[in-house]
């Protein structure tokens, strides 16, 4: 990737941050309730329309989504500069990412200090992902931050990226992401407690990455 302004972080509309931003890409720090692209071709404020406009009035074209974050869930999302970078990235993602953190805050006190949960997920009849047997490899290592008060501050790495998996697979281990009602949290009264801390790639540092995850 070319030298970008990795110190030039910028507050958007919508407190949609700028991280980094380079001629290939350009990451930026998505805050909770904002979608990341519109599901049709209405002009809604998402991350990718917010960017748009942020590169329409310095005169470039929109970006090129990459990958996505669900409307609740915060944090470092990645967008390609031009199609071909996209395609680029796309190609072998899952396979080019070399690491994606989470911070997430469980309900319940979990025991030890981290661990692994490995188990299959798949989609049930009404399309909501959950653990079966029958489902695709799924794995999700943990590790403790801190418990008090009935809650677990957790750092979660990804080695694989299915739809929902932490969700999921928290839920199917007993401790629910705070504030995720459709899998199982008591408190849901607040917004989903779950951040996207670090994503890498070759040719690129770690994004948001501190020792303490």
């Amino acid at each position: 990737m070319s030298e970008g302004k990795k110190a030039a972080q910028k507050r958007l509309a919508s407190g949609l941050v700028l991280l980094y931003e380079d001629r290939d890409i350009v990451a930026v720090d998505k805050p909770g309730g904002l979608l990341s692209i519109a599901a049709t071709d209405r002009r809604e404020k998402t991350a990718y329309w917010i960017l748009s406009e942020y590169f329409r009035k310095k005169g470039g074209g929109p970006p090129a989504v990459v990958h996505r974050l669900d409307r609740d869930t915060s944090g470092v999302m990645i967008f390609a500069r031009s199609g071909w970078i996209k395609k680029k990235l796309m190609e072998n993602w899952g396979d080019s990412v070399t690491e994606r953190r989470y911070i997430c805050v469980a309900e319940g006190e979990i025991n030890g200090e981290e661990g692994v949960i490995d188990f299959p997920l798949a989609e049930d009849s009404g399309g909501k992902v959950v653990a079966g047997r029958n489902g695709k490899p799924a794995l999700t290592r943990w590790k403790l931050l801190e418990r008090q008060n009935g809650f677990s501050l957790l750092s979660l790495k990804l080695e694989t990226g299915r739809r929902n998996q932490i969700r999921a697979h928290l839920a199917h281990a007993g401790f629910p992401l705070a504030g995720d009602a459709l899998y199982g949290a008591k408190d849901d009264g607040q917004s989903l407690c779950l951040h996207h801390a670090c994503l890498s790639f070759p040719g690129f540092a770690s994004m948001v990455f501190p020792d303490w995850i």
